[in-house]
């Protein structure tokens, strides 16, 4: 049973009390078979370029719990929804979240649906936040805010997204991939204040005051890596 089917009978039920489309996909129907429950032996991830990441059994074996449990609360707690739209365009996480009042919206592109598992996880964040409940999900952020809070959650989405590639063969995804791939080679704060310039002016400032040369040698990994600009420099955006 595949990462990104393994609950949908699960979740059937409560797709079809929400406009949109909701996928929460995951291993928690796995986790209840049975006999017990082992995740996987991971798989090498390779982008075209042939740059590789391998992925540790023990630190998998430690993201599968908080995955799947949050997981069992995206899909059961009725105090609030994440609903997933469809979308024709390529987004990163950030550049479509809406959230109202109890309820938040993402979009995720209609050709990589196995995505929106986890991008959904990026809107549960940012309610939860909202909600005054980030305890239950990312404690280690409550008080948190801006960039700090923006930073820990997306350590967070990436860490997931690993998760579910390497051990469950979702497919590959490029805005989540490179999120992915900068946040394992030690390229988050570049990803993120490369891609959201704009929004974190400050940090980015800071940034570069304190990693002097750090926004260029970014800039030739992530040429190396994906043979194309990072988000942030690249023109025009992913279409």
């Amino acid at each position: 049973m595949s990462f990104a089917s393994s609950l949908f009978n699960a979740t059937e039920r409560r797709r079809r009390l929400i406009s949109g489309t909701v996928l929460v996909a995951g291993v928690l129907a796995a986790g209840a078979c049975a006999g017990g429950y082992s995740l996987p032996a991971p798989r090498p991830l390779v982008v075209r370029s042939g740059a590789r990441l391998f992925a540790d059994p023990a630190r998998l074996a430690e993201i599968d719990v908080w995955v799947r449990e949050q997981q069992e609360n995206i899909i059961v707690d009725p105090t609030f929804l994440i609903v997933e739209n469809r979308s024709s365009v390529v987004t990163y996480p950030w550049q479509a979240l809406t959230i109202t009042g109890d309820t938040a919206a993402v979009l995720v592109y209609a050709a990589a649906p196995e995505s929106g598992s986890i991008v959904s996880f990026y809107g549960h964040y940012h309610l939860m936040d909202n909600l005054g409940r980030l305890d239950e999900v990312l404690p280690e952020a409550v008080g948190s805010e801006g960039y700090e809070l923006e930073r820990a959650i997306l350590s967070r989405v990436s860490d997931a997204w690993l998760y579910g590639r390497s051990a469950f063969d979702i497919p590959p995804y490029g805005p989540l991939d490179e999120l992915m791939f900068s946040s394992e080679n030690g390229y988050l704060d570049a990803f993120i204040l490369t891609a959201r310039q704009e929004e974190f002016e400050e940090e980015r400032s800071a940034w570069l005051q304190e990693n002097p040369g750090r926004d260029e040698e970014y800039r030739q990994w992530f040429l190396n890596t994906f043979e194309l600009e990072p988000p942030g420099i690249r023109e025009p955006e992913r279409s």
